[in-house]
């Protein structure tokens, strides 16, 4: 008898079940501990293999980086409903984000740790992809900000910082979230919706908080909200 012929795998779902394997080594391992022969065994394939579809651990982990930056930033568009409230728009945000990091604990300490870590290129491929997402949750929130007002022309630079710091804090509690026991996706979504829609909602009814005038300041009152 001939001997039996395997099929041979596509180019494209051998180079995922790579990048899968190098996904885990650098997000359990670090970029500079893991190793190109630690991946190519998790991944099943030979290292000259790896090499030759992904040429070196720098271009191997910038396919790591632009890969779970896109399925992220995926997850959260897919995650919101545009006819919902504003309210609504930004917990399902929230929630898909959370639930996407949670999945995914390798994958989001590449993104967060690994790749600011470790300087350039690296750094501005997460830059990118945190641009999209602020730029994203900035709409979010204009969008609500207009209909509240009934402002068709409310500036967006009115909320581009809130934006801001939604995502910094959103980035700094899944890190929480995902080494906290017990600690569900919905759970720390629910924890930054209670401290932000406080502040957004007071926004969209047209009562932003305002520091204290000098004068004000100085004898120990507060000024009035505006």
């Amino acid at each position: 008898m001939g001997a039996v012929k395997t099929k041979r795998m596509p180019r494209a779902v051998r180079e995922q079940q790579m990048l899968d394997a190098a996904v885990r080594t650098f997000g359990q391992r670090g970029y500079m501990a893991a190793s190109m022969d630690e991946i190519a065994e998790l991944a099943g394939v030979s290292k000259p293999l790896v090499y030759l579809y992904l040429n070196s651990k720098e271009d191997l982990f910038t396919a790591c980086i632009r890969r779970e930056a896109a399925a992220l930033t995926a997850a959260v568009r897919a995650g919101v409903r545009r006819e919902l409230p504003a309210d609504r728009q930004l917990w399902e945000g929230l929630g898909a984000f959370f639930a996407h990091t949670s999945q995914n604990p390798d994958g989001w300490s590449v993104l967060h740790l690994q790749a600011r870590t470790h300087g350039e290129p690296f750094a501005s491929e997460v830059d990118e992809m945190r641009a999209e997402i602020v730029a994203f949750v900035t709409q979010l929130i204009v969008a609500a900000a207009r209909e509240a007002h009934r402002d068709p022309d409310f500036p967006e630079s009115e909320v581009a910082g809130l934006a801001e710091a939604l995502v910094g804090a959103a980035e700094s509690l899944a890190d929480w979230a995902n080494a906290a026991p017990g600690v569900t996706a919905r759970q720390a979504a629910a924890t930054l919706m209670n401290f932000a829609w406080s502040g957004l909602g007071n926004l969209m009814d047209g009562k932003p908080w305002t520091p204290p005038d000098a004068a004000h300041e100085a004898s120990g009152q507060t000024s009035p909200a505006r």
